[in-house]
């Protein structure tokens, strides 16, 4: 019995892991989505890639995260738990089109 219940408590441990799990891809300077929904008071892992040829930054002052992803890179960043509201974020390297923001509902 004891080893149901087990395996009943990793099954949604999986299954919420892999709710709040979100991807961003950067391509042709810019972010997609440019605009991420994610639950509130969760932490949530986000999948950077950027298939440009050059490096961009994700920074957020309000997320008050900064990462550079190489070019044809891949990283990782945690956020959360946060508040209902609007977080802004754009690449450091092309600020005119890497653009975006993540709503937290």
């Amino acid at each position: 019995n004891i080893l149901i219940v087990l395996l009943f408590v990793w099954q949604l441990s999986l299954a919420r892991a892999e709710q709040d799990t979100h991807a961003i891809i950067i391509k042709d300077h810019k972010f997609a989505p440019a605009q991420l929904t994610i639950p509130s008071k969760t932490k949530v892992k986000i999948f950077i890639e950027n298939q440009d040829s050059t490096p961009e930054e994700f920074e957020s002052f309000e997320l008050n995260r900064e990462k550079v992803v190489a070019a044809n890179g891949k990283v990782v960043i945690f956020i959360g738990p946060l508040r209902p509201g609007v977080y802004r974020f754009f690449g450091e390297f092309h600020k005119n089109t890497a653009q975006g923001q993540i709503v937290v509902q």
